[in-house]
C-alpha cells in the first residue's frame, strides 16, 4: 500500500468513518458495540458539522482512518484550552493497522496546529491505549498528568501535548 493521503472529509465518508471508528475501539477493546460512547463513535455526522473532520485514503479514495481536530470551547472539546488545539477518536481500520495510517493522520494534525499558529497539541486517551500512546510519544509528545482526567467512574483518560514553538 502507497502513503495513505490525508484530506478533509466530505459528506460521502461519514458512514466509513463511523464505522472504521466503532470498529477500532471495540476490537481494541475499549468499548463494546452496546456501550453509550458507541453511539458517540458512530456518530461522524456531528464530528463533521462541529469539529474538523480528517480521513486517510487509500489510492483509490477508500477511508481508511479518521481523526477528529478541535479547538477549545467547542462542542467536541474536552482539555483543550485557549490557544491550543485538541484531536479526538483517532481510528484506523483493522485491514490498515500497521502501515502508518495512524501516524500520517497525528502528523497531519501536527501540520494543522503549526499552520493555525497554537502553542500545543493536546489529547486525552484511556490509560488502556498503550499502542497509542506509543504512537504519541514516538513522535514527540509528552505526558501532561496534571491534566488526566475521568469522564466516568472507572475510565481514566491521561493527556498529552505536543508543543510547537511560535
Amino acid at each position: 500500500m502507497a502513503d495513505p493521503h490525508i484530506r478533509p472529509a466530505r459528506q460521502s465518508d461519514l458512514p466509513a468513518v463511523g464505522e472504521i471508528t466503532v470498529e477500532a475501539y471495540v476490537a481494541d477493546g475499549h468499548v463494546t458495540a452496546q456501550d453509550d460512547y458507541a453511539a458517540n463513535l458512530a456518530d461522524a455526522a456531528s464530528r463533521f458539522r462541529d469539529a474538523e473532520l480528517l480521513v486517510a485514503v487509500d489510492d483509490a479514495d477508500e477511508v481508511l482512518g479518521s481523526v477528529t481536530v478541535v479547538h477549545p470551547g467547542t462542542p467536541y472539546a474536552e482539555i483543550s484550552r485557549p490557544g491550543e488545539l485538541e484531536f479526538r477518536m483517532l481510528s484506523v481500520a483493522s485491514s490498515a493497522r500497521g502501515k502508518g495510517v495512524g501516524e500520517a493522520l497525528v502528523r497531519a494534525v501536527v501540520e494543522k496546529a503549526r499552520a493555525a499558529g497554537v502553542s500545543d497539541l493536546v489529547l486525552s486517551s484511556s490509560e488502556k491505549m498503550r499502542s497509542a500512546h506509543r504512537l504519541y510519544e514516538r513522535l514527540g509528545f509528552i505526558r501532561l498528568p496534571e491534566r488526566d482526567w475521568s469522564p466516568v467512574p472507572g475510565l481514566k483518560l491521561v493527556a498529552y501535548a505536543y508543543g510547537l514553538p511560535l
